[in-house]
């Protein structure tokens, strides 16, 4: 994807069916369960995919099965919405067979984030938007009343996208317009250099987030981006969430070694943004048109169709 020309898949209605798929690792069935009252209070009709509670190794069902699940929801033109009910690993194993001729013909959104940021990255290369959001687990813990889970329904339904969030001092303050596209560190790094990309688009706003990588690895992907030109082309950067990392004997935060690949970057840069492995996951939109506003008193994220 070139630019910000991207498709937004249809708003949903009361009365759309939205399926539950396990595209990566199995999940505990009650955290599903748990989704689904909540999904049907919002007016919508959830139904839980054949493999989604299964299990194999660690996936939630064989490649096959998996895809099987997704292209099922792809080709119901009832299905307005694919919620992947958790991360971990294994979508990766879904691109290359991943029913894109359909899929963009009738897009649907793709919902969930950590793993499912390959998928994301697939709806990226084919101009699709999709939403990097908390999945299953969030909305059977909190029960849809949390700010998370107001703010994907809003966006499901139509709505704009309007943050606001605390300074941090290692801000670069300034104002970037551009696409938005990142995710999870250690999957989109993967992805550099082969067709699903996210990061190949002229004008990136790009935000990272991860979970138990250690910091060195979180730099040496850093490197990648640097090395290849991607920091180079940014116009802002949203640095999320990282979680259960160790400090080490070079760095004792995560964020500090962030501060210092970056230095060196004339973009916004905004710290510590609640996106990531923690309950205040906010919900964005991948592949669209963004603004990021860096102040000294707040930082404002937006997004407007």
């Amino acid at each position: 994807m070139e630019g910000c020309n991207v498709i937004y898949p249809r708003s949903l209605r009361e009365g759309d069916r939205i399926a539950i798929v396990s595209p990566a690792s199995r999940i505990d069935p009650a955290l599903v369960e748990g989704a689904l009252p909540v999904l049907r209070k919002m007016g919508w009709e959830p139904y839980v995919a054949a493999s989604a509670l299964g299990e194999s190794g660690t996936y939630s069902g064989s490649a096959d099965a998996r895809l099987a699940d997704i292209a099922e929801a792809v080709l119901d033109p009832s299905v307005r919405a694919i919620l992947c009910s958790r991360g971990g690993y294994g979508a990766v194993h879904l691109l290359e067979r991943f029913p894109v001729e359909e899929f963009v013909v009738d897009p649907k959104w793709i919902i969930g984030f950590s793993d499912i940021s390959a998928l994301h990255a697939l709806a990226s290369k084919l101009g699709v938007a999709s939403v990097h959001s908390s999945m299953c687990k969030n909305l059977a813990v909190n029960k849809g009343c949390d700010a998370s889970a107001l703010s994907l329904f809003d966006i499901l339904c139509g709505g704009d996208v309007c943050y606001e969030a605390a300074p941090h001092p290692y801000n670069h303050r300034g104002i970037a317009e551009g696409t938005l596209v990142g995710g999870n560190m250690a999957v989109l790094g993967g992805l550099v250099g082969t067709p699903y990309d996210i990061f190949n688009c002229l004008d990136p706003v790009i935000f990272i987030e991860d979970i138990a990588e250690p910091i060195y690895k979180v730099e040496r992907l850093l490197y990648q981006l640097k090395l290849n030109g991607t920091l180079g082309r940014a116009r802002g950067l949203i640095v999320g969430q990282f979680t259960e990392y160790r400090p080490d004997r070079n760095h004792s935060c995560m964020y500090d070694m962030i501060r210092d690949m970056v230095s060196g970057l004339d973009i916004p840069v905004a710290f510590d943004f609640p996106i990531g492995h923690v309950d205040g996951n906010l919900p964005v939109v991948e592949s669209a048109p963004c603004r990021l506003a860096v102040g000294s008193d707040v930082v404002t994220f937006s997004q407007t169709r």
